[in-house]
């Protein structure tokens, strides 16, 4: 039963394998729309510092704040793809510091780690490598270093 309602919310909540293509991370964008322009970067830097602090199991809602945190500060690198969804943030965002950029790759490690909500809802999905390879991506993007390490992980 747990297993079954677990499918039906991220089926009902999520739309696609894109950072802003369900409803936590369109959540997070309305958040940081009503938050003070100068309180935003500390609105990310919160959410991916929890993301890598969580105890034990990392909780779904989550796990999707910090990869649409992550895919924030990766529109802004050099090789990024901007946030073009209507479900990202409308507001401007500030540029963000760099020393957020490895924070954003720990915050995916520990998204597509073992004690993940979200890496197992995605696992039990058709689109589950379709997703990792979005998480990779992204991770390529903060630090280009991360893909070579995370191919192999992520080609299934």
């Amino acid at each position: 039963m747990i297993i079954a309602r677990q499918r039906e919310e991220i089926t009902l909540g999520t739309w696609d394998v894109g950072p802003f293509e369900n409803d936590m991370a369109a959540d997070f964008a309305h958040t940081l729309d009503e938050t003070a322009p100068d309180k935003r970067e500390d609105v990310v830097r919160t959410t991916l510092s929890r993301t890598i602090q969580a105890p034990d199991y990392l909780e779904s809602p989550e796990g999707a704040e910090a990869v649409a945190a992550a895919a924030l500060i990766a529109a802004q690198c050099p090789g990024g793809e901007p946030i073009s969804t209507s479900y990202g943030p409308e507001e401007a965002l500030p540029t963000f510091a760099d020393d957020l950029r490895p924070l954003a790759v720990e915050a995916l490690d520990r998204v597509v780690a073992e004690k993940s909500e979200l890496a197992e809802l995605w696992d039990e999905t058709p689109s589950g490598p379709k997703w990792r390879q979005s998480i990779s991506r992204l991770g390529t993007v903060l630090a280009p270093e991360y893909g070579a390490q995370k191919d192999a992980l992520f080609d299934m």
